[in-house]
């Protein structure tokens, strides 16, 4: 019972280092690990896929760096699929970090695509007012946004000219992280407007979000990494999201060998405990 003994006492480093190798190992070298796409997940993309090309998509970048390890991945996947599918996207953002996260974004995505700013895409900024610049966007785009964030005006631009307010907005994408955010943008843009609305947010926050999608005032969700790895399956690429996925399933399956050698261990030596405490067994005595 040695190895059972030195399972009980492992030195907790051990563990630590253990569990570093299962997230580094799949983070350098991808294992391809199969992602079972949800149905909120697979409508969002119907719903771009669907769209004529050269449709107008507003994407919303409302979360901040503390998010952006599970929100960046599937606004990196979503922006692909628009680009691949010849969507106009306009960005902006409730968030204050929000317009500089899309300027990572684009950063990274666009150098994959033949893109011209102000024809294929615009980064409009960020504006502070959740709901009420919502509201505004109904009546005029242009009003509430009459330069972008590099402090250019847009009333210029080819990609708005034929944008003059919310109601000329195809789809609506919030990658959110908080409020304002995705109730904002059903409650204004999918409930005042009869916009179609689609959600990104934290796993933490996908739950309280899933009515939205059972009443139909949003048409797909993506929830987590999980949700941006389900994005880039159908897609048919493997990115950051899958990568990451794999460290994760990795490591919580290494947690879970270990909980279970815990527990076989512990109730091991404490049947040992307890025949000690007891001494040897004794038969009866023997008749003269």
């Amino acid at each position: 019972m040695k190895f059972v003994r030195w399972l009980a006492d492992i030195d907790r480093r051990i563990i630590f280092l253990v569990i570093a190798v299962a997230v580094v190992i799949p983070l350098l070298l991808p294992l391809g690990m199969r992602v079972k796409v949800t149905p909120q997940t697979e409508s969002i993309y119907e719903e771009v896929e669907n769209l004529p090309p050269g449709s107008n998509v507003l994407v919303a970048f409302d979360y901040d760096p503390a998010a952006a390890p599970e929100v960046h991945p599937m606004a990196l996947a979503f922006l692909r699929h628009c680009f691949t599918k010849k969507h106009k996207v306009i960005i902006m953002a409730l968030w204050p970090q929000g317009a500089q996260m899309a300027v990572s974004a684009l950063a990274e995505v666009g150098k994959e695509y033949d893109l011209e700013y102000g024809r294929d895409y615009v980064n409009l900024g960020y504006k502070p007012g959740g709901d009420i610049v919502i509201k505004s966007l109904g009546a005029s785009l242009g009003e509430v946004f009459p330069k972008d964030m590099a402090g250019e005006p847009t009333a210029g631009l080819a990609i708005l000219a034929k944008v003059r307010n919310l109601k000329d907005i195809d789809l609506v994408m919030d990658l959110s992280a908080g409020d304002p955010g995705i109730p904002a943008w059903v409650r204004v843009a999918n409930a005042l407007y009869q916009r179609k609305v689609a959600g990104g947010c934290t796993a933490v926050s996908a739950p309280q979000f899933f009515p939205y999608l059972q009443t139909g005032q949003l048409v797909g969700l993506l929830g987590g990494l999980k949700g941006a790895a389900e994005y880039e399956s159908v897609l048919a690429y493997a990115g950051k999201a899958s990568r990451r996925m794999d460290a994760q399933s990795i490591a919580h399956l290494v947690i879970i060998v270990f909980i279970i050698f815990a527990n076989i261990s512990y109730f091991i030596l404490r049947r040992q405990r307890e025949e000690k405490r007891e001494g040897p067994r004794t038969g009866p005595a023997a008749s003269p």
